[in-house]
């Protein structure tokens, strides 16, 4: 189960995060064409890169927790009886939401610190660089919120099987 809205909010993080793909691949190869080409490097491509690369797996990490395709080792949670496991299932969602929480917080004095220096060679505030944390760490703190709701919902009502 999952809300509905969630999902779209994950379509416009994989959209963005597309868009970020596709800009990476042509600034990186405008930057191997000027350098091995035109011999004459682009010297803002490598710090733009770095910028879109932010872009491309922070959000999307965020998406990967909430869609169980980060790497994960279950293989002693494997081994606890039902009730154990569900209980360990929901410490971890609560952990995984305090850190995108402290993610969010400590990224944002990043951002409001770094707000007024330009990154050099692009000419834009130095807080770009940390906006992706910020964003992933709400993103993070939102999907863990969802799945906590759903294994609250799934606990209330039982699961049907028999207890361990």
């Amino acid at each position: 189960m999952r809300f509905r809205v969630l999902d779209h909010l994950v379509n416009l993080v994989v959209a963005m995060g597309g868009v970020a793909l596709v800009l990476l691949v042509g600034v990186t190869g405008w930057q191997v064409w000027g350098r091995y080409v035109l011999n004459d490097t682009p010297t803002w491509a490598e710090r733009l890169s770095l910028l879109l690369i932010l872009v491309v797996a922070l959000p999307l990490s965020a998406v990967g927790l909430r869609e169980n395709i980060h790497l994960g080792i279950s293989f002693f949670a494997d081994m606890l009886p039902r009730r154990a496991r569900n209980a360990l299932e929901v410490l971890v969602t609560v952990l995984l939401a305090a850190f995108g929480l402290a993610m969010a917080v400590y990224s944002w004095r990043l951002v409001e610190g770094t707000w007024n220096r330009n990154i050099p060679l692009l000419g834009v505030p130095q807080a770009y660089q940390y906006l992706p944390l910020v964003v992933t760490g709400v993103l993070i703190v939102t999907f863990m919120a969802e799945r906590l709701w759903f294994q609250i919902a799934a606990g209330a009502r039982g699961t049907g099987e028999g207890a361990d």
